[in-house]
């Protein structure tokens, strides 16, 4: 049978799910069909409120279907993934059923140390809980996690982390589950047959569409063997993250407790002459992490091309002394063992070949990672650690993954100074696509722009915003505090806070404060829980979805948070109709991997402030000004209390990211129309 086109699919779904035809989401749809059908790249910015999940799934099942090829979808975030599975998919497969003349698949497919591994859990080999970083409670705490998550492999199905209710500390989970390169494979396994990670894997397999997340994307990427099934089709959600995400998967670190841990691993499986050679490596690269300054590594320290040499052959040393694999049929508890301990030893040497491999270039302008030390502080003990990120991602994304599959990527939030260049060059993408503010239309891939001789054309692309169904300049109002004092290093000027009482007096409560670190947030919130007499509550007073939840539930209440809160917050209604932004959202100047990020630009004759931080800040911006109105009938007033948003150079181009708000200096205005709002 023929299949539908994607308008009358779309109507399909639509009605199927109870809404009403959006202009945006049809152009959406029909977009992405066209991307998939002429084999470009797409950039898709929709609004809140477009109904962007149906309006690429659409298009992505039907082609799915139609080609008999599998399509994979990306996300950020587990509340996404969740939204897509348990929501979104079921319905959507269902209304289509009938018109495609079969009912569509889907699975959900996630990193192999999201699952429990049942070899793990039999065999007791159990990851070293790193005592020293952890006080008795914490350490009784885990006990009573992998005792729970040892009783709940006889009940769950899927074996998937996220499955648990409630969830675990990331330390018990790590004590019954592998990461790919711990695994000792499906065909060496005594649980291979009944393995969860690889019973999920045959599932997405057979699948019509793909359920992942950007961390996947990056380690199928950089992974020889076949992470993903065979696609030709990426569709990624919550795209702002993409090169966030990829980073952090790509990101290695070095610490004496890691040389620890690996020694600990090795256990019996190496002599002790070699054991006690890596153990005083060991002692000598904490002897140096101590010793050295915080932040980037742009030169060794003294003493550390020597320290880090040795550690490099005395992990060679210990990874040659593990002896052959044994037989099969033989001791499976030794075989998980020995798998684990080449895994710790494999990845810690890696790293430290890494870093001497970026100072063996001396030019600073031709290195590909960024190297700095930082102090990771728990709850009665810190530790030195000495991580590895790549420059850029560009490069990997191009070449992994626009250059394999057609992708489209799409968020709420994807311009910044009012087209898509800036994110596109993150992406590895070439800097000027073309742009449509209504229609997508093909790139002209005739003369394409060679990047190097070894990269090849760059890939075309089309980028897209199809706004928003909301009437902007009638629902809410932008206000500036352009009277008040530029944020500075210290606390928050009186005036700064006085002005935030009066604007969640006049609103009632009802106030989302968005803060730039969590230091601003505590003050603020232990500042004006005794001038405000509404609920205040504020980030790591409880859980954060907790909190979300006690705010929307009573409409008086008030949050104030960081950066989860940014990008994290979706409540509409009443609850929420002021959003407080301390001020604009430039990186630290102390961030090592954005700083060096920056200088690179200006190493290169770029704008390395317009470049890294002022895109890093519009990003973030549009992200917490997209916490105010969540539905049609939403109302309210987001409130910068930072004149830089309108008397710096740069404001221009900050707000050109904003939706179209109707704007105003004017606090008395903005007083009056929070009254009202209160009232109505």
């Amino acid at each position: 049978m023929s299949v539908p086109d994607v308008p009358d699919l779309l109507n399909t779904a639509v009605e199927a799910v109870g809404g009403a035809p959006r202009e945006g989401q049809l152009a959406m749809a029909e977009a992405v069909a066209d991307a998939i059908d002429d084999d470009h790249h797409l950039a898709v910015q929709a609004g809140t409120g477009t109904g962007k999940s149906l309006a690429y799934l659409v298009p992505s099942i039907r082609h799915a279907v139609a080609q008999e090829e599998t399509v994979v979808v990306s996300t950020a975030t587990i509340a996404l993934q969740r939204q897509l599975t348990e929501r979104d998919l079921p319905r959507l497969t269902s209304a289509l059923t009938g018109p495609l003349g079969r009912e569509p698949t889907f699975a959900i497919l996630k990193g192999r140390a999201n699952y429990l591994c049942l070899n793990k859990i039999h065999s007791g080999v159990a990851e070293d809980p790193a005592s020293e970083l952890f006080d008795a409670f914490e350490m009784s705490r885990m006990g009573r996690e992998v005792t729970r998550l040892r009783e709940w492999t006889s009940d769950t199905d899927t074996g998937d982390r996220d499955d648990l209710a409630p969830g675990v500390s990331d330390q018990a989970w790590r004590q019954v589950s592998v990461t790919s390169k711990e695994c000792l494979g499906a065909a060496n396994c005594a649980y291979g047959a009944d393995c969860f990670a690889e019973s999920a894997r045959r599932r997405a397999g057979a699948s019509d569409v793909i359920v992942t997340n950007h961390a996947m994307l990056a380690i199928d990427a950089m992974s020889p063997a076949t992470i993903l099934p065979e696609h030709r089709v990426v569709v990624i959600d919550e795209a702002h993250e993409l090169v966030d995400r990829i980073t952090s998967v790509t990101t290695e670190e070095i610490s004496a407790t890691a040389v620890t841990q690996v020694s600990r691993r090795l256990g019996r499986l190496i002599d002790d002459a070699t054991a006690d050679a890596l153990v005083g490596a060991g002692e000598q690269l904490e002897t140096l992490l101590d010793d050295s300054r915080e932040g980037e590594w742009t030169r060794l320290p003294a003493g550390a091309p020597e320290i880090l040499a040795a550690l490099r052959d005395r992990l060679w040393n210990a990874r040659s002394a593990i002896g052959p694999a044994p037989s099969s049929g033989s001791d499976p508890d030794a075989a998980a063992a020995r798998q684990m301990a080449i895994s710790a030893v494999d990845s810690l040497h890696d790293a430290v070949v890494r870093v001497l491999t970026v100072f063996a270039e001396p030019d600073i302008t031709r290195r590909h990672d960024v190297i700095w030390l930082a102090t990771d502080r728990f709850r009665t003990t810190e530790r030195r650690v000495l991580r590895i990120a790549p420059l850029s991602v560009a490069g990997l994304l191009r070449t992994s993954l626009f250059t394999e599959s057609t992708v489209v990527l799409t968020s709420a939030t994807l311009t910044i100074g009012g087209d898509f260049d800036a994110l596109a060059r993150t992406w590895g993408l070439p800097a000027h696509g073309r742009q449509d503010a209504s229609a997508a239309t093909p790139p002209d891939t005739a003369s394409p722009q060679p990047t190097s001789p070894e990269a090849g054309p760059e890939p075309g692309w089309v980028g897209l915003d199809v706004g928003s169904p909301f009437d902007y300049p009638r629902s809410a109002i932008l206000y500036v505090g352009r009277h008040l004092p530029p944020p500075g290093r210290d606390p928050m000027a009186p005036q700064t806070l006085d002005e935030m009482v009066e604007l969640m007096t006049a609103a009632g409560g009802r106030t989302l404060g968005l803060f730039s670190s969590m230091r601003a947030a505590r003050h603020a919130a232990e500042t004006l829980r005794d001038r405000v007499a509404f609920p205040l509550l504020c980030q790591g007073d409880d859980t954060t979805s907790a909190l979300i939840e006690r705010f929307a539930a009573d409409e008086p209440t008030c949050l104030f948070g960081t950066l989860s809160l940014w990008q994290g917050v979706d409540v509409p209604g009443r609850s929420l109709s002021l959003v407080m932004i301390d001020r604009i959202p430039f990186p630290r100047p102390d961030d090592p991997l954005l700083s060096a990020r920056q200088r690179d630009v200006d190493a290169r004759g770029g704008n390395g402030f317009l470049t890294v931080s002022a895109n890093h800040a519009a990003l973030l911006l549009a992200q917490g000004v997209g916490r105010l109105l969540r539905s049609s009938d939403d109302r309210g007033v987001v409130a910068v209390l930072d004149p830089r948003l309108v008397t710096a150079r740069y404001a221009g181009y900050l707000l050109a990211g904003l939706p179209p708000f109707w704007r105003t200096t004017d606090a008395d205005a903005v007083r009056g129309a929070l009254r009202r709002l209160g009232t109505t």
